[in-house]
């Protein structure tokens, strides 16, 4: 029944072709639907990517990003429980929140770090950063793009003019702000790509139940390259090491284009 269930999920939300469209209506099937019915689906769905099925995959591409919007987070602690007690070990895996410690060192409060200068000869607050998100000329964009406040970069990830360079130049900083790659790793249009997910992965400042989700979309040379970083978590390397495992052996290539929903 579970197969038969995620094969329907999984040609539902291959008809929706727009991105957005996809995300909140995952959003809303996690938040409708318990973790006891929605969660041997979910765990159908997370096997078969793992055997690199590109359908499959493109589903999961747009359920990492759902199972972590902040209205999900109840569904999110509950899906955990129903995969560890129900041995959904696919979905155990997607889901799995390690026992990560890392401190950037940054403040907590983005009010309390350092702002750009923005060479207006005085700070701006964060009302006038964010409004200078919206249609910034390309001097302005380079100072954005080291804001360290979260809601300044969501704006800036929505402004057609960013390129994916500029944001793979946030997601591989070192220190950053988690809850700024949280909204990178959350974009619609930026999450998806390859080479920012694999930053994300590799960043220490990455959440870490966050970056285990992403770890799921990655391909066993990915998968390869995060297992061999000395920066990484044992505990993430050793999920990593689990996907490994389980990744088909012609999954070789780089299907960069693939699995990146248009």
């Amino acid at each position: 029944m579970a197969g038969r269930g995620a094969e329907d999920l999984i040609r539902t939300i291959c008809t929706i072709a727009d991105t957005q469209v996809r995300f909140e209506y995952l959003v809303s099937v996690l938040r409708e639907r318990s973790a006891a019915d929605i969660g041997p689906l979910l765990d159908a769905i997370c096997a078969r990517a793992e055997q690199a099925e590109p359908d499959a995959r493109a589903v999961m591409t747009s359920l990492v990003m759902a199972l972590h919007d902040p209205a999900v987070a109840d569904a999110l602690q509950h899906l955990r429980e129903e995969a560890v007690g129900g041995g959904l070990l696919s979905l155990e895996r997607a889901i799995r929140s390690p026992a990560m410690t890392h401190a950037s060192g940054l403040p907590e409060d983005p009010d309390e770090d350092r702002v750009p200068d923005y060479g207006r000869g005085r700070p701006l607050t964060l009302g006038e950063r964010k409004s200078l998100a919206r249609k910034p000329d390309r001097g302005t964009m380079e100072r954005l793009l080291r804001d360290p406040h979260p809601e300044v970069i969501a704006r800036l990830l929505a402004n057609p003019r960013l390129t994916e360079d500029d944001v793979l130049a946030m997601a591989v900083k070192r220190p950053a702000r988690a809850d700024v790659l949280t909204q990178i790793a959350l974009n619609v249009r930026f999450g998806s790509r390859p080479r920012i997910r694999r930053a994300l992965v590799l960043n220490p400042d990455t959440p870490p139940d966050l970056a285990a989700s992403i770890s799921a979309l990655l391909l066993r040379q990915e998968l390869r390259l995060v297992v061999e970083s000395p920066q990484v978590n044992a505990a993430l390397r050793a999920l990593c090491m689990e996907h490994l495992e389980r990744r088909p052996p012609g999954e070789e290539r780089d299907d960069s284009d693939s699995d990146v929903l248009q």
